[in-house]
C-alpha cells in the first residue's frame, strides 16, 4: 500500500495477478503472515482469494470486503487474478466513536456486498483516493481523513448490520460488552474473573452469569482463550521463543503457561508453531 509520510492512512486500488510472480519464492513470500499497524478493510472488486485470519479460514468472492483489526494475524493462503480497493487508518485518524463500533465487531466474517451497497462503497472510496493525491490542496489531509472516516463509517454500519446487533441490548450483553473491552485491555495483567468483576461493580458470580448467558463459556474461559489466542499470534507471527512469550502475557511460571496452551490448544505451544509454520 501507499504510505503518507507521517500519516496514518494508507490507501491504494491495485490489482494483483499470479503471472506477477515469477517465482514460487516471490508467491510464497507474498502470502506470509503478518500484522497491520492500522485498521485495515480489503475491498475485492474482482476475483477471489482464501485468507487466514485468526487461524480462522475464508474464502471470498468479489464483491466482498475484509476487515482486520490491528491486533490480528493474518496470510493469504491462495488467490487468483485480483482487483483489490484497499485502505488502512491508525487509531490516532480514526473518529473514536467508529472505533468503539469496529471492536464490537471483532472477530468479523468478512462481509459480501450487495449492489447497491458495493456502489456505495466504489463511490466513497474513490472520493477517499481522488482526496490522497490533492497534496497542494491546504486541507489535503482533513479531506482525506474525514472522507475515509465516511468509508470506515459506511463499512462499520454493514458489517454490524451482518452481526444482527440488538437495539436494545439486555443487561447480559451490556455487562459481556464491557468485560470485553476491558478483557481486550488488560488480559496480560488481569488474570482473575474477580478482577473484572470487581472494576465493573458486581459480583463475580453475575459476571460469570452475564458471560455465559451471551458467550455461553465462562469468565475463566474466556480470559484463558483471550490470552491463548494471543499466544498463538506470537507463535506463528514471530520467532520468539515459549518462555519469553509467556513472560510477555504475564506468566513467570513457565510450566503453568505451558499446560495451560495445552489444556485451551489441545497441544503444546512447540507442537502449534510447528505444524503452522511447517
Amino acid at each position: 500500500m501507499a504510505d503518507n509520510p507521517g500519516q496514518g492512512i494508507s490507501i491504494d486500488r491495485m490489482t494483483i495477478k499470479r503471472s506477477d510472480f515469477r517465482t514460487e519464492v516471490q508467491y510464497e513470500e507474498a502470502k506470509r503472515s503478518h500484522r497491520d499497524e492500522g485498521h485495515t478493510f480489503h475491498i475485492v472488486e474482482q476475483g477471489t482469494v482464501i485468507i487466514e485470519i485468526d487461524f480462522q479460514i475464508y474464502h471470498v468472492t468479489a464483491p466482498a470486503v475484509v476487515y482486520m483489526h490491528p491486533n490480528q494475524v493474518h496470510r493469504i493462503l491462495d488467490f487468483g487474478d485480483i482487483t483489490v480497493s484497499s485502505m488502512a487508518i491508525k487509531n490516532e485518524d480514526l473518529n473514536p466513536d467508529y472505533l468503539d463500533f469496529l471492536e464490537d465487531i471483532v472477530p468479523a466474517k468478512p462481509l459480501i456486498l450487495t449492489e447497491e451497497s458495493h456502489t456505495t462503497v466504489s463511490t466513497i472510496f474513490s472520493l477517499c483516493q481522488n482526496f490522497s493525491i490533492q497534496k497542494n490542496n491546504k486541507l489535503y489531509y482533513s479531506l482525506l481523513k474525514d472522507s475515509c472516516n465516511t468509508l470506515v463509517a459506511f463499512l462499520t454500519s454493514q458489517f454490524l448490520c451482518q452481526t444482527k446487533t440488538e437495539t436494545h441490548p439486555s443487561r447480559f450483553e451490556i455487562v459481556s460488552k464491557s468485560f470485553k473491552k476491558l478483557l481486550e485491555k488488560d488480559y496480560r495483567t488481569s488474570k482473575r474473573p474477580s478482577e473484572y468483576a470487581h472494576r465493573l461493580n458486581i459480583s463475580t458470580a453475575y459476571l460469570n452469569e452475564c458471560i455465559k448467558q451471551t458467550t455461553g463459556l465462562s469468565v475463566s474461559h474466556s480470559i484463558h482463550d483471550r490470552i491463548i489466542l494471543e499466544a498463538k499470534r506470537l507463535l506463528y507471527h514471530t520467532d520468539k521463543p515459549v518462555k519469553e512469550i509467556a513472560f510477555d502475557l504475564g506468566y513467570e511460571d513457565y510450566p503453568y503457561f505451558s499446560k495451560l496452551f495445552t489444556k485451551v490448544a489441545g497441544m503444546s505451544a512447540m507442537t502449534f508453531r510447528n505444524k503452522n509454520r511447517g
